[in-house]
């Protein structure tokens, strides 16, 4: 059952993408840990993913990620440097982990799916600590920052148990922030046109 293993890999990459978008180093230590425990079958060229000081590196800068969130003000900052590397961490980490394929497929789907998931999501979280800072003048942002880790740790931990669950999930997450946001635009336009 080759073709089910590959989508089973496909739906593990583009989970653990999309929890990049909440946040970047989470899914990385997980996919470590899972390496390391064998859980998790790495592409070719990222074994190194499932080493001790891979998993050291991610343990720590999961821990600074997570600390500087809790920073007013910081937090706000560190989108702009997150949203970047979130895109990059969801490719990196889908290309990790969907295996049994051709590279060009392989870095195809998870530029395309890895990266726009976790783009998604990361824009989503910039948009909602945006409006925490400007309703509650950031004093409310460590509620958003503990959202955003709960929901990390949880869609890592989906994909890496549940992935077909976890895909379905994100696409319906996806599905519903895209509607909300074709939604809200809709009435500005309207009234731009003067109807």
């Amino acid at each position: 059952m080759p073709e089910f293993e590959i989508i089973l890999s496909i739906c593990l990459g583009v989970g653990l993408a999309a929890a990049c978008g909440f946040r970047v180093f989470v899914p990385m230590l997980g996919v470590s840990t899972a390496a390391l425990a064998g859980h998790v079958d790495l592409a070719y060229g990222f074994e190194w993913l499932g080493t001790w000081p891979a998993m050291a590196c991610f343990l720590t800068a999961t821990i600074l990620e997570i600390a500087a969130y809790y920073v007013p003000w910081i937090d706000n900052l560190l989108d702009s440097i997150a949203t970047p590397a979130a895109v990059v961490a969801g490719t990196i980490v889908a290309a990790s982990v969907i295996t049994d394929m051709s590279p060009m497929m392989q870095w195809t789907l998870a530029i395309i799916a890895g990266g726009g998931a976790a783009a998604l999501v990361q824009t989503s979280t910039v948009a909602l600590r945006g409006a925490s800072t400007a309703a509650t003048g950031g004093t409310a942002n460590f509620l958003v920052a503990t959202a955003e880790l709960v929901a990390s740790v949880c869609t890592t931990v989906l994909a890496l148990l549940l992935p077909m669950i976890c895909l379905a999930l994100v696409l319906l997450t996806g599905g519903l922030i895209l509607y909300r946001a074709n939604r809200h635009r809709q009435p500005a336009a309207l009234v731009k046109q003067g109807v």
